[in-house]
């Protein structure tokens, strides 16, 4: 029986142009559960998220900022401001008693003022002992005797006298140092000498600013 193949056929030559099948042909396209990166341009910057790098956290500074609750009626925001005018009063005359400048009053501000402060502090003054010379003056007055009353009078001559000498030497002083080590100041020297008289009658403990250097130290 001859073969019914058409002439010329070969069945090595039609198996190249046979079809595959659909399970093992190649799909170009890449899958859809992958990420494709865009383009990026030759300037991008990457991240540091994208390096892998962790930007540190802000060191806390341990301050807590606390908010004050508004006063719930007109008494209570009176309260409150009495009680912030008090804690003021009190820190300002803290802050006078150290010498802090900021809450000195004019007349003691400026460091030729603080000179003369150090000056009076530094020695006795006869100023200190006036004020206790006349209450036991004036005591003495009172008593109707005779001899008491001389003694009075020639006690408050003496301290009298003592504290006028006294004032002339604390005066000779501050001009003196103060033109030593402020040539340029615009202070009058009278109203310096005039401070430093003042502080030297009052007690010692009393003097407000309070003294900064004992005595017997060097000015």
């Amino acid at each position: 029986m001859k073969s019914t193949a058409p002439l010329g056929y070969s069945p090595s030559v039609s198996s190249l142009f046979r079809r595959k099948p659909a399970d093992v042909a190649a799909d170009p396209s890449p899958p859809a559960d992958e990420d494709v990166p865009a383009p990026r341009r030759k300037s991008y910057t990457p991240s540091k998220k994208e390096l892998g790098q962790v930007t540190p956290k802000r060191v806390s500074t341990g301050r807590r900022v606390t908010e004050a609750a508004a006063p719930a009626n007109r008494r209570e925001a009176y309260k409150l401001m009495r009680e912030r005018q008090r804690q003021e009063r009190a820190e300002a005359a803290a802050g006078m008693k150290a010498g802090d400048e900021r809450y000195l009053l004019a007349r003691d501000r400026g460091p030729e003022r603080a000179l003369v402060r150090d000056i009076v502090d530094s020695r006795r003054t006869a100023g200190s002992y006036f004020l206790g010379g006349a209450l036991i003056v004036l005591i003495g007055s009172t008593v109707r005797i005779p001899a008491v009353q001389l003694a009075s009078n020639l006690l408050w001559a003496f301290l009298a006298v003592i504290v006028v000498i006294d004032s002339m030497l604390i005066g000779r002083r501050i001009k003196r140092l103060v033109r030593e080590r402020f040539p340029k100041t615009k202070q009058r020297i009278g109203s310096l000498q005039l401070y430093g008289v003042m502080r030297a009658l009052t007690f010692r403990r009393m003097r407000v600013p309070k003294p900064r250097i004992e005595l017997g130290a060097s000015v």
